[in-house]
């Protein structure tokens, strides 16, 4: 399939990332239907959710008592960490041996202990200071009988949560889809140009202004939602078609960056070591500083509240870099 590699095609039909909005038009040129068509709706009362991944794991019964051990086992590393704010995903690479990707694969209960390499067992035996296998499942009951896992076992596998960012990702992909192949996408509108007037001794081309839409609502948890303000502001002569500004709201990054800026993101541009991205998560938008460890992994950083956040792992889609800051 052109444009599309294999590994990502493979992907896309296991249901484990979603396709891009050009993705979706090559996949639905090459299979003759509409691009809308590749899209479900999951609120339709005819969507069978099991009834759709059969196909891609086979109708064999679940190991309900194995599915179980993994979720309490996602909880509970998830808990260890948020009781230990020194046990960042840096700490846990570097020091046990746990990449970010395996890191978020337990912590979503991909699959229970016993599947897992003798590596990732024995780091989480040293983890949870266990002898064994048998002792940290052992642990992880304890931990469940005793009600210190409730916080955070409704964050693990929870289908509502993962519907809710298929939701939104559907209706981005609608929208975008509605558009143009050629325009930006309908998240970002179309950047107004305006032509300013100069002396007849300057060349009027080199003199264009671009305006670009400015988006930005606080929402908790430092995300912002990428809602129209009515404002614009002016882009630098290196951003790309579908750069946009982006209002903080909060200090989310400390002092130095105040509520009040304005950034200038683009969307297409990856982000560099030293400076900020922003990514896309459960439909919103984050600000992070952006350095690396010293493997030189890229990781991404939030004062409030205080985040780390391995962006190597992360969809490059999902991922862009701010170019400027505009302070009012």
């Amino acid at each position: 399939m052109d444009g599309i590699t294999y590994i990502r095609l493979s992907k896309i039909e296991r249901g484990e990332i979603f396709a891009r909005a050009n993705e979706l038009r090559a996949l639905a040129g090459g299979l003759g239907i509409e691009p809308e068509d590749l899209l479900v709706d999951v609120d339709d009362p005819a969507f069978d959710i099991a009834a759709w991944a059969e196909p891609l794991h086979g109708a064999a019964p679940a190991d309900v008592e194995a599915e179980r051990g993994a979720v309490l086992l996602a909880a509970a590393l998830r808990a260890r960490r948020g009781g230990d704010p020194a046990l960042t995903i840096a700490v846990l690479e570097q020091d046990y041996g746990i990449a970010p990707v395996v890191l978020s694969r337990i912590e979503n209960a991909l699959k229970p202990l016993d599947r897992w390499n003798e590596d990732v067992r024995a780091a989480l035996r040293r983890l949870f200071g266990a002898a064994d296998d048998a002792a940290l499942l052992a642990q992880v009951e304890a931990l469940h009988a005793g009600g210190a896992l409730d916080p955070v076992l409704p964050l693990v596998a929870n289908p509502e949560i993962r519907l809710a960012k298929s939701r939104a990702r559907i209706a981005a992909l609608r929208e975008e889809l509605a558009a143009p192949a050629s325009a930006p996408a309908t998240s970002v509108p179309d950047t107004p140009v305006a032509r300013i007037e100069v002396p007849a001794t300057i060349d009027a081309e080199t003199a264009l202004v671009r305006l670009l839409p400015v988006f930005g609502t606080p929402l908790p948890d430092g995300l912002i939602a990428r809602t129209p303000t009515g404002g614009v502001v002016e882009a630098p002569r290196n951003a790309g078609p579908r750069a946009y500004g982006l209002r903080l709201g909060r200090p989310t990054l400390g002092a130095g960056l105040p509520g009040r800026a304005t950034l200038i993101v683009d969307p297409d541009r990856y982000p560099a070591t030293g400076g900020l991205a922003v990514i896309r998560e459960d439909g919103a938008l984050r600000v992070l500083s952006v350095t690396a460890d010293r493997h030189g992994r890229m990781l991404g950083y939030s004062q409030n509240p205080d985040l780390e956040v391995a962006i190597d792992t992360l969809d490059p889609s999902a991922v862009g870099a701010v170019l400027a800051a505009v302070f009012e």
